[in-house]
């Protein structure tokens, strides 16, 4: 009697993405050199050329390891190591970061959208002195060579600050630590530090004339430009 044909189908095995290929060879290194937490990385150029990529290639690499905290990466000093995870977690970790992005950039476009209207409305004298402070804080950090994510927070915080709701705000800050993950994510992508400046200060412009409807497509203008980050495109 012959055998009936198997009817259950493989699965088929997902090739791994370049990232996460590189963010393995990574920690490779890292285990083979025994760097623990305080360690720093070689040098981005060097780095690159033992592993064989370009240093941009590299550098989204970077930000998703600095993404899921497993490196910080300073300006003037490098990549430091923060701890030493197993390449599984790792590789596991990132996926879920991959996955909940387009939810995340969802909550902010509803959100931020809505307080960037209600800003122009409401702003007072000091907010918009709180606003331009946080302008000159990114705009201090970007020409140094630097990403700019403390003055990016330190803008978005001032904007929800000046549409004085704090049911909004206390919404804000229930999803602080995500948005944190599309702010290095984002700041990550090469030119965008300055590119994500220059909406910011369109953003201030509107919020300054007490232009509700052009501050709210402003900043969706901005959030759009934000969540066009690599691990949404890469694969």
């Amino acid at each position: 009697m012959a055998k009936q044909s198997a009817t259950h189908h493989i699965s088929r095995v997902s090739r791994p993405r370049l990232y996460e290929q590189l963010v393995e060879q990574i920690m490779d290194f890292v285990e083979a050199a025994q760097l623990g937490p305080g360690d720093t990385l070689p040098a981005e150029r060097e780095l690159a050329e033992q592993l064989g990529v370009s240093r941009a290639t590299l550098a989204q690499a970077l930000v998703a390891l600095e993404v899921l905290g497993v490196i910080d990466v300073q300006h003037g000093t490098g990549a430091v190591l923060v701890y030493r995870p197993n390449i599984p977690s790792v590789i596991k970790g990132l996926r879920e970061h991959r996955n909940r992005l387009p939810e995340i950039v969802e909550a902010r476009s509803t959100l931020e959208v809505k307080l960037a209207e209600l800003a122009a409305a409401r702003r007072t004298e000091a907010d918009m002195q709180a606003i331009d402070q946080a302008l000159d804080a990114m705009a201090a950090e970007v020409s140094s060579g630097a990403k700019g994510a403390h003055g990016d927070e330190l803008f978005h915080q001032a904007v929800t600050a000046a549409a004085h709701s704090a049911v909004l705000a206390q919404l804000m800050t229930f999803i602080a630590g995500m948005v944190l993950e599309t702010r290095l994510e984002s700041l990550g992508q090469p030119g965008r530090p300055e590119q994500s400046l220059a909406s910011h200060r369109r953003i201030a412009d509107a919020i300054r004339a007490q232009d509700s409807a052009a501050a709210a497509a402003a900043m969706l203008e901005h959030l759009d430009l934000v969540s066009d980050v690599a691990l949404l495109k890469n694969g």
